[in-house]
Order: C-alpha cells, then structure tokens, then sequence
C-alpha cells in the first residue's frame, strides 16, 4: 500500500523523518522559513517547498497536486507552530489575539476541506485544547467532513511511555475518514523504564562551555559568562538556585529569585538529573539560564550541546542540519531543534496508519521495533 504525506509546518522534518522512517511517502514539506530548506531536503526524500500556509489556505489547490495520483491514502500533517498556546507564550504576557500565529489551525481545516485527504494528523502542546474555540472548530471541521477523530484520552501523549527521553506533553490528533484511528498504546509504562539523559547523550565526548566537539560539529555548547561558570560550578544535578542561598552565595542569585515573585521559578540555571528523562527541550536549550539545562556532569560546566538537544528530541545522530555553520548559527538551530515533532512520535504516527488501513509497515530500518 503506497501512504503518502503532506506535511505542512515541516520545520526541520522532525515529524516527516518519522513518517517516512514507518514507511510512509512522504511527497512534501511546506514551511516558510529558510533555514529549514536545507536540513529538509538532506534528510527527507520529499521535496522541500517554501510557502506560507495562509496564502496556500486561499488557493490549496498546489498542495492537491502534490500527491502521486497512485496513492493509497493520502496523509495531511499539520503540526501548527504551539507558541501561541503555550505557557512560555503566556508568560511573556503575549495576548493571543495579537500573535502572528494565532488561528493556524483554522487554515489546516480549510486545506483539509480542499484537498480532501484520507488522514489529519496534528501535535501540539495540551493547551492548544484550552484556547479560545479555535481547536474546537478545528475538531468540529474535521468531524463535518466525515473524520473519525481519536479520542481525548488517546490524544493525551507523554512522550517517555513512547520512549522518547524528555517529560514532553503532547496532544495528538489523528483523524481519519475511513473509521476510528488511534495512536498505539504506550509500549513503557512503568517510570523505571523510562528512556533517561544519561541513556541518550553519556557516550558523547566531554565538552567545556564554548567548545566544539572534533568528531560532530553539531556537539557545541554555547560559551558562559564568569558569573554563569561561577553558578553551575556551585549546581548539583536536580538542584536549584536555592543551593546557592544556603551556602550564602547570594551574589548568584539571579535578579528575579531575589523577588517574591520569582521564587517559584526553580529550573533557570539548574542541571539536568541524569537518571530521568530530560524536561521538555525548548527552543532555548542551549541557554544555562533558561530552564534545567544544565549537563549533569559537574566536570562539565556547561548548558546541553546542540546535538544532546537534537538527541533528546530523537533525532539520529547523523542528521545532516546545516552545510555551513554560518549560514544557520545557535539561535536558529536551536529553534529548529527545539520545534520539532520528536521523529521517534512521528514514527509511531506513521505504523498507527497502516495499522489502521490492515497493510503491513514497509520494510524499513525501523528504531522504534528495536524498543
């Protein structure tokens, strides 16, 4: 059976390697922004196309034409950016109604309407369900059109039963109009089991703080200031800035946590504990200061590596992201990183359509049958 995907939102191709790791075609990626043409069109055998989605939402008919007409099922990914539903979007006191990226998914629905595809498959933050009636609609469009949606219960993802090492929540909807679709049941289930840093990202060289590894210039972390050497000197692994206040280092201590208000805040400037899994890798993981991002090693002064980010999320070690360094630098390889539908998930996705249809996985290298 030949499955084919749009993807839609690409990105880095998280969600499409995944897919076409499964087996599944996929024909195309779409996303607007450029530096993700290159890693893209390394790693995924679909063609990369630069677009913005709102204006193809005007005129789907190219994204209609980029299906074989020889396929089987015809697969719609579309994995809407989640800033504007999540809680770092919050807290940046961003209003939703102002937000460049409110309101995607109502675009995904008039695409779908179009193109009429088999099977929808989106993944986004568990907020996006909160948020002013635009998931509501989203829902409600795919169910006018004959969708069979899974349930709430199925969409509910926490990524470490799927293997994936980081406290990742996820809401993913599969959709699909020839009956009920569901992703797999989580193969890890007890917390012992669980996937952990240590696990994933111990066998990589040693690195300081502004050092690029000679073996994979994707392993480089980003150089610290001498107060934030200073501070992840004095930080154990699962510890936080309070360390510091009962050692009578107040001097570390960063402005907000000398405040009422910001003594919640407990994960900036922490290290990682290395026996579980990972927190959710953000598009700021390469920062010490912006989450619990620390390397666990305390010979290893240092926030996670560009490549330790990537591998949390479960891309391969070798995916190709970049041709020059100059050309994608920290900021934006960590946003690429960041964004991305673990490829591990998108697998899982992917057997659970042709589990659906009754046709049997392609034969591929598949890493989620090794778990």
């Amino acid at each position: 059976m030949k499955v084919a995907a749009v993807d839609l939102f690409c990105g880095a191709g998280g969600l499409s390697y995944g897919l076409q790791e499964s087996g599944v075609s996929v024909v195309a990626g779409i996303d607007k922004d450029r530096d993700c043409k290159y890693p893209y069109e390394q790693n995924i055998d679909g063609k990369y196309v630069r677009a913005d989605i709102r204006s193809l939402a005007k005129d789907p008919e190219p994204i209609a034409q980029m299906y074989p007409w020889d396929a089987d099922l015809k697969v719609l990914a579309a994995c809407a950016p989640c800033q504007p539903y999540s809680t770092m979007g919050h807290s940046k006191g961003k209003g939703h109604e102002d937000h460049q990226k409110w309101g995607l998914l109502n675009e995904v629905s008039r695409i779908a309407k179009y193109v009429e595809p088999d099977v929808v498959v989106t993944e986004n933050v568990l907020q996006v369900k909160q948020e002013d009636g635009v998931y509501d609609a989203f829902i409600e469009s795919l169910e006018s059109q004959g969708y069979h949606v899974n349930s709430d219960e199925n969409k509910n993802v926490y990524c470490p039963k799927y293997g994936i090492p980081q406290k990742r929540k996820r809401w993913v909807v599969m959709a699909s109009k020839r009956g009920p679709l569901s992703l797999p049941d989580p193969p890890i289930q007890s917390e012992d089991d669980y996937p952990t840093v240590r696990d994933t990202i111990d066998h990589l060289p040693p690195l300081e703080a502004g050092e690029v590894s000679d073996e994979n210039d994707v392993h480089r972390a980003r150089s610290l200031s001498a107060k934030n050497l200073e501070r992840i000197d004095n930080m154990e692994p699962g510890g936080d800035w309070t360390l510091w206040e009962k050692e009578g280092l107040n001097h570390l201590l960063a402005d907000c946590h000398r405040k009422a208000s910001g003594r919640s805040y407990k994960a900036p400037y922490s290290r990682m504990r290395p026996d579980e899994p990972s927190p959710t890798i953000t598009t700021q993981f390469y920062n010490y200061g912006s989450g619990r991002f620390g390397h666990y090693d305390t010979d290893q002064n240092r926030a996670l590596s560009l490549l330790e980010g990537a591998l949390l999320q479960t891309f391969p070690e070798d995916y190709d992201f970049y041709d020059e360094w100059e050309d994608v630098g920290v900021s934006n390889l960590g946003r690429l990183i960041g964004n991305a539908v673990p490829p591990k998930l998108g697998e899982y996705m992917g057997q659970a359509i042709f589990s659906h249809v009754g046709a049997a996985t392609p034969s591929v290298e598949s890493s989620v049958a090794d778990d």
